[in-house]
């Protein structure tokens, strides 16, 4: 929990976003790709890209979807692999999609994989998919607990990463321009961890990037070393560094935006992309009261090629 005597954010730069789009249910999991910003409207069941003024245009729906195991099919995390093939999580499923742009076909099954429903998920440069999972019912009301990240190989076949040890509802997570290190945010252990990446896109030296004030959710990086991340509770974005600090907040009013996500997009990714809600936790409610919403505001650090 945030110290409320102490204002974590006090030397941050502070930013201020603009509302760019609005009418979605969890706004979750942003993009930036082929010029367009994308994301999950989660509860609403698609994939959507918008137009630089903010109208959406939906690109996957799955709510026609017949799920594998009788569970709502909810896309989270998504990415491309290299021949353009769209691949994204179906967090109750635990499977992850494929969609040519005609057909939805299943990529991997991590159903005896993941412990609980999967999460976001980064694709790298050779089409191998790191995905994340929260090891735990959190919608059932179950307490949290260690899981394993995940991989998928570009063929689809998937393993659980037990070498790594388990994470506390691993969330966001992202790889470097130069796909060194990969980044996660360890939602229930309120940090941001860093892993080594070699050539053959294997994991090792897991180590704290930063710790966070609160419940860290999505991540995006920047070409300076940065990584913002979404702190729904608080509710705001901040940028954080490896030494600790906290250079730059955009602060959300509580009653209308809990950002979960964020991306850098824009021309030359100097334009931070923050998804947001209200209704996380209460499918119906979200879907009735369409509070999701998408925000934006420049910044200093391009986002480089950093994925997602």
């Amino acid at each position: 929990m945030t110290d409320t005597a102490v204002d974590p954010f006090a030397d941050a730069r502070p930013l201020t976003p603009r509302k760019l789009s609005s009418g979605f249910t969890w706004a979750e999991c942003p993009r930036w790709h082929d010029g367009a910003f994308w994301f999950s409207d989660m509860y609403a069941h698609r994939i959507l890209r918008l137009d630089a003024d903010g109208t959406p245009h939906t690109v996957v729906d799955l709510s026609e979807r017949a799920s594998a195991n009788g569970v709502e099919v909810i896309p989270g995390g998504f990415g491309w692999l290299p021949d353009g093939t769209l691949i994204v999580t179906s967090m109750h499923e635990r499977l992850v999609l494929a969609y040519d742009g005609e057909r939805l076909t299943e990529h991997a099954d991590l159903r005896d994989l993941a412990t609980g429903p999967v999460n976001d998920m980064v694709v790298d440069s050779d089409g191998r998919a790191y995905v994340t999972q929260l090891g735990f019912d959190l919608f059932a009301g179950e307490t949290p607990r260690e899981s394993a990240l995940l991989v998928v190989e570009p063929d689809g076949t998937a393993r659980a990463l037990t070498e790594l040890d388990g994470f506390m509802g691993a969330n966001g997570i992202a790889v470097t321009a130069d796909g060194s290190r990969v980044v996660t945010a360890e939602a229930f252990a309120n940090r941001i961890t860093v892993m080594d990446r070699d050539e053959h896109g294997r994991l090792s030296g897991r180590r704290v990037f930063a710790t966070t004030p609160s419940l860290p959710d999505g991540i995006c990086l920047d070409d300076d070393g940065g990584v913002w991340a979404g702190l729904p509770s608080v509710p705001a974005v901040a940028r954080f560094t490896g030494t600790g600090a906290i250079t730059d907040v955009v602060r959300f009013d509580v009653t209308e935006a809990l950002p979960p996500a964020c991306v850098l997009g824009g021309e030359d990714r100097r334009t931070l992309f923050v998804c947001a809600g209200l209704d996380v936790l209460d499918w119906e409610q979200s879907r009735k009261n369409r509070n999701g919403t998408v925000w934006q505001v420049p910044v200093q650090v391009s986002g480089g090629a950093n994925r997602p």
